[in-house]
């Protein structure tokens, strides 16, 4: 039978869309150029790791579910499969956001401690803490603060999240193991 919900989960399937947009567009602005000698230092090396993930993100095809017949339940079945593929996708956007975002504080910060000067053994402290920072960063950067951030904003938002893939639909969607 038809529950008239329809229209909601359109609309939700264009929220997690341009949510999705808004945050591939972010990372495709991201410029970083390395020296040659600071190109395998690891905020860099991150940073194309996520350039490319974002990429790799976006050739992603969508599998549709193609009827002769349109009727209200194939409608409903349809929009509640694009909602979860959908809401997988900006998952995986905004985890590589998130490890964006990390990487770009380590570059931004390598560069307020070098001031243009090659390092030298009087950054090597600075360095090192800049360091161990992204690395803990990235490492606190798991599948439930990810799906955290994104159900955060949503909720402030107003938004319809009834039918939003829980996190383990979206671990199992990724291919990653969830966590106790």
């Amino acid at each position: 039978m038809a529950d008239g919900l329809n229209h909601a989960r359109a609309m939700r399937i264009t929220e997690i869309m341009m949510d999705f947009r808004n945050i591939l567009n972010y990372i495709s602005t991201i410029r970083a150029s390395p020296s040659a000698e600071d190109y395998n230092e690891d905020g860099y090396v991150v940073l194309r790791h996520c350039v490319n993930e974002a990429q790799a993100l976006l050739t992603q095809p969508f599998q549709t579910q193609n009827g002769s017949q349109r009727d209200t339940e194939q409608e409903k079945t349809q929009l509640k499969h694009i909602i979860s593929d959908a809401a997988v996708r900006r998952f995986k956007a905004q985890k590589i956001y998130l490890r964006a975002t990390a990487a770009l504080r380590w570059v931004n910060s390598r560069s307020a401690i070098l001031k243009g000067q090659r390092p030298h053994a009087g950054h090597a402290a600075a360095l090192q803490q800049i360091q161990s920072a992204l690395r803990m960063e990235l490492a606190s950067i798991t599948d439930a603060r990810t799906e955290l951030s994104l159900r955060s904003a949503d909720s402030r938002a107003g938004k319809w999240l009834q039918e939003d893939p829980s996190l383990g639909a979206i671990q199992r969607a990724t291919g990653s193991p969830p966590r106790r």
